[in-house]
């Protein structure tokens, strides 16, 4: 199944913040995903180094907004968007987990966006959200999953610029073609973008903030 940035929905305006919690980006979390980013790339020279260890620090950055957080605040929303920090975790393990498939085994990984039915729209859009019966240290625990599969297979491709043509979807050029160096710095990329939705989600929660 294809997967994209998030689309905006109705959004909910209604919580007010709480106390922030004194906290900073170096404080440890339970299950951190750094401390194996940084390992992987320890015995990885060069440039797969270098994708290693910042995918791992984008990855710190999300899983942070998440820390000392109830189930039932990990799947509030906070703002006007439909997003929560338990969806956000959910939806970038998602993705992450379908381009790692992409670099093995090329566009059958996805669906083209035409073949997609209403089944696939729906588990799309459960992606976003904390499903009753799913916990926050579930999914943080799925995503840790996920990125350990990750850095273990850019550490042992026998090369970067393998590349295959991509899925048929509206937002990608027909014939376009990714090599896995392109598909991580897509990771990297989205990574990067949902970790600010979360920052400003947990701002929300209780006024804890990432950073300042």
């Amino acid at each position: 199944m294809a997967r994209s940035v998030a689309w905006d929905g109705e959004r909910n305006p209604g919580s007010q913040p709480r106390k922030a919690e004194s906290m900073t980006t170096s404080t440890p979390i339970a299950g951190d995903l750094v401390a194996s980013g940084q390992a992987a790339a320890s015995t990885t020279g060069g440039e797969r180094a270098d994708l290693l260890a910042m995918l791992a620090k984008q990855r710190h950055f999300l899983r942070f907004t998440t820390r000392g957080l109830t189930d039932e605040q990990a799947g509030e929303r906070t703002t006007v968007s439909e997003l929560c920090l338990g969806g956000l975790i959910k939806h970038v393990t998602a993705v992450e987990e379908g381009w790692v498939n992409f670099i093995l085994d090329g566009p059958t990984a996805m669906s083209d966006f035409a073949d997609m039915t209403e089944d696939d729209f729906a588990r799309r859009a459960d992606e976003f959200r904390l499903l009753p019966g799913e916990t926050l240290a579930g999914v943080l625990d799925g995503y840790a999953e996920v990125a350990r599969r990750t850095d273990e297979l850019v550490a042992s491709l026998p090369d970067l610029n393998a590349a295959h043509p991509l899925p048929k979807a509206p937002w990608f050029p027909p014939g376009e073609q990714w090599s896995a160096r392109r598909v991580m710095l897509h990771i990297m990329a989205e990574t990067a973008q949902h970790a600010g939705h979360a920052d400003i989600i947990r701002e929300s929660i209780d006024g804890a903030k990432s950073m300042g």
